[in-house]
């Protein structure tokens, strides 16, 4: 089985900004669209950038596109992101190398007892058998799972949208594919199997959760987004240490010298590291820039 690379982490699996879907319907009376979209001002009122939350796959034929995100993408010098070329073959061998344990436990017995059952459900609704992940570590298996319940298509990727409107050169990544899929790689495996007991848990109610925070998305609804974040695996500490808040501290941490140069950058980081105390909006807030949200 060749398992697609996920690169995009997770901000909470009702959120599902980490997964390569498959084509899905559209939004169900889709509002007028109005994404996170924040300029971030100095002491003196003055510009040094914008934060964009992003989502990492839509439906088909959702339009997110407004004036204020046009005017912001033609402003920018450059486009900061988590990954510039999440699609490359290189990202697929990395993948592919961190995935790869030989002689490992079936997958079912990685998960408690009372979940085998739809663990094997969510198996094939994937299209795969209990052998396919003998030689692939637990977190993988739960990515490559999350995909097939999940709507949304990575083609309609939003922060893949935006790195097409930059040349190369103007494009600079935060992590990188590498870095991103090694944070799952060196996960505990007692927190990789929370990943995977979360994403067979909450597979069947998935496609409602994903419709509700398309629409928080499209309207800029962080408070909604922030809620979400709060529920699913991201409410075990490990976890949400290491796939949310570490990487939004280090993110503050990396943006700060980029924001205070002579360029102004677009960043467009998934919509989940925005809201919250530990976020990136109060994280940037604390170093001293002024957010203001662009409507």
């Amino acid at each position: 089985m060749r398992l697609r690379p996920l690169v995009a982490v997770f901000a909470g699996w009702a959120l599902a900004l980490a997964l390569t879907g498959c084509a899905s319907e559209p939004v169900p009376d889709q509002p007028e669209p109005s994404p996170p979209l924040f300029a971030i001002e100095g002491a003196d009122g003055t510009i040094k950038g914008w934060l964009m939350g992003t989502i990492h796959a839509l439906p088909d034929g959702v339009r997110w596109r407004t004036d204020a995100i046009e005017q912001v993408i033609e402003a920018a010098d450059r486009v900061i992101v988590e990954v510039a070329d999440p699609t490359s073959d290189e990202t697929r061998a990395v993948f592919a190398q961190l995935a790869a344990t030989p002689n490992l436990p079936p997958l079912a017995q990685r998960v408690a007892p009372s979940l085998r059952g739809d663990l094997l459900q969510l198996m094939k609704k994937a299209g795969v058998t209990p052998g396919d992940f003998r030689a692939t570590e637990t977190w993988a298996a739960a990515l490559s799972l999350a995909q097939a319940a999940t709507p949304g298509s990575r083609s309609n990727s939003v922060d893949v949208a935006i790195i097409a409107q930059f040349p190369k050169d103007r494009v600079t990544q935060l992590e990188g594919a590498a870095t991103q899929l090694a944070i799952f790689d060196a996960l505990e495996d007692a927190d990789q199997r929370a990943l995977l007991e979360g994403i067979v848990r909450e597979a069947e109610t998935v496609t409602q959760r994903a419709h509700e925070l398309d629409r928080a998305w499209l309207t800029g609804d962080l408070d909604a987004i922030e809620t979400a974040t709060g529920t699913g695996f991201l409410t075990d500490p490990q976890l949400r240490a290491a796939l949310l808040t570490d990487r939004n501290t280090a993110w503050a941490a990396q943006l700060a010298p980029d924001l205070a140069g002579e360029t102004r950058p677009l960043i467009a980081v998934g919509a989940a590291h925005l809201p919250g105390p530990e976020g990136l909006i109060s994280l940037l807030e604390g170093n001293g820039f002024i957010l203001r949200q662009l409507r």
